[in-house]
């Protein structure tokens, strides 16, 4: 089996942030405010779970075993738990263009922010 580099972990990553963030950009406005409350209750959560030698992998597996329940019930909310995850990974800085990657998670944080402030 041939070994996964960081750079393809990296380019993957992007791929399902774009995606997650089309899914967020695409909802209506209920939609879009239950992604923000499940986006608080991920981040809550992963900040719950202490880091493992510098590595955030327990806080990612905690937020995408809710991704996937969230997505097999077909919950919207599932966008936030991947959103959740992959800013786990970014933020261990150790990926190829991690930069760039933050700046399209935090967009999407943004449109989340922006709906829990009009409520």
């Amino acid at each position: 089996m041939p070994v996964r580099s960081e750079q393809d972990e990296a380019n993957d990553l992007l791929e399902t942030l774009v995606f997650t963030l089309g899914v967020i950009v695409d909802s209506d406005v209920s939609s879009r405010s239950r992604i923000s409350e499940a986006h608080a209750d991920a981040q809550a959560l992963a900040a719950s779970i202490p880091m493992d030698g510098g590595s955030a992998r327990p806080r990612i597996v905690a937020c995408l075993e809710r991704f996937n329940a969230h997505r097999e019930a077909g919950r919207v909310e599932a966008a936030a738990w991947m959103l959740a995850a992959i800013q786990g990974r970014i933020a261990e800085k150790n990926l190829p263009r991690w930069e760039e990657l933050q700046i399209v998670a935090d967009k999407a944080v943004q449109l989340l922010v922006g709906e829990r402030n009009l409520h």
